[in-house]
């Protein structure tokens, strides 16, 4: 078998590497880690760098030879955030692999509805993270948490103002069980929750995972909601979920429940969410996501108010590093030389 050309784009471990360069001979692996720094801080926003760059990274080498080697590459290991003109300089291209898992991400560049074969690493991120994040929103507002700094700035307390509840008969609401979803499910009915959930698609013969009490397709999301004192998004960001959160659907939300997003903050309509807040319509909401996160802090309606937990999107962070995207794209690699079907293949039509 000739060589294959894979261009890894950011950094890899020396363990990852030999993880790669391991699934065959033919593989010629080139870490190009950090040489695309200086154009991603030339053509993406200030804030986006100095969120996802290393501190003082501009890059390596020449545009000529950056140009070279994207030029050769026939597979790029690629992350967050990516050189925008990526496509239209590697003509060999004709498989992406992204190491995070929404496919959103890849919006701005110029892979996107192309003809370049994508994959992404839907369903094998940190998950186990990013649901104790969840669950550890939904106790901040249930045990009346956020009360404590309006406490501390007054320097008094207000004891009735807590209102503490017993998660343990609670119902959630699971937006999006993929991944992440399961594992946000399967940690509410430990604690002793009703767990009901939505998916996009739902096939007659999928298994109910564990702790989920009912599950249902996209239309039934407001026929959970009412009965639900958490709502968790978990999905993918497409046209479809774009402000799937509106006034309309925050208003169906049960009275004094909480909203949790650890998905993308377009999902969630912010101006409306603001105003359900102002109504006392419910008690909180976690946002570990918002809109223009990569550009910009949130909005002060959002930031200001105790009853908004804001966090710049790290639920998926933690002291052990279980993210799958490496072992995904090694698998899919394999399956690549052999002629087989890649797995977390976007459908651009979908949008994941």
């Amino acid at each position: 078998m000739q060589g294959i050309n894979v261009l890894a784009i950011h950094r890899i471990s020396a363990a990852d590497r030999l993880k790669i360069e391991a699934v065959d001979r033919a593989v010629r692996l080139t870490d190009a880690g950090g040489w695309y720094d200086g154009e991603i801080r030339e053509t993406w926003p200030a804030f986006t760098s100095a969120r996802y760059l290393e501190l003082r990274s501009t890059g390596s080498g020449t545009r000529e030879q950056r140009d070279h080697l994207l030029a050769e590459a026939e597979v790029i290991l690629g992350g967050w955030p990516f050189p925008l003109d990526l496509r239209s300089r590697a003509p060999k291209l004709k498989w992406f692999h992204q190491r995070p898992a929404g496919a959103s991400n890849l919006l701005t560049g110029d892979l996107w509805g192309g003809d370049v074969v994508v994959t992404t690493s839907r369903g094998v991120g940190n998950t186990l993270a990013m649901a104790e994040y969840a669950v550890a929103g939904i106790l901040h507002f249930a045990k009346g948490l956020h009360r404590v700094s309006v406490d501390r700035n007054a320097a008094s307390f207000d004891h009735r103002a807590y209102r503490p509840l017993l998660l343990e008969g609670k119902t959630a609401c699971i937006v999006g069980v993929g991944g992440i979803g399961r594992d946000v499910g399967r940690l509410c009915a430990a604690l002793g929750m009703r767990v009901v959930g939505t998916r996009r698609h739902l096939g007659s013969d999928d298994a109910l995972p564990s702790g989920f009490s009912e599950i249902g397709g996209a239309p039934d999301l407001d026929r959970f909601l009412p009965d639900s004192d958490f709502a968790v998004i978990c999905c993918q960001w497409t046209p479809e979920t774009t402000r799937l959160f509106d006034g309309e659907r925050l208003a169906r939300m049960k009275s004094g429940s909480v909203l949790v997003n650890v998905a993308r903050g377009e999902i969630v309509d912010e101006e409306a969410l603001v105003e359900a807040l102002c109504r006392d319509h419910l008690r909180g909401a976690v946002l570990d996501v918002y809109v223009g996160e990569f550009e910009h802090t949130p909005m002060p309606a959002l930031w200001s108010d105790p009853r908004v937990l804001i966090t710049p999107h790290i639920s998926s962070a933690s002291d052990q590093d279980r993210h799958g995207a490496i072992d995904l794209f090694c698998d899919n690699l394999r399956a690549y030389l052999d002629g087989r079907p890649l797995r977390n293949v976007v459908d651009w039509e979908r949008g994941y």
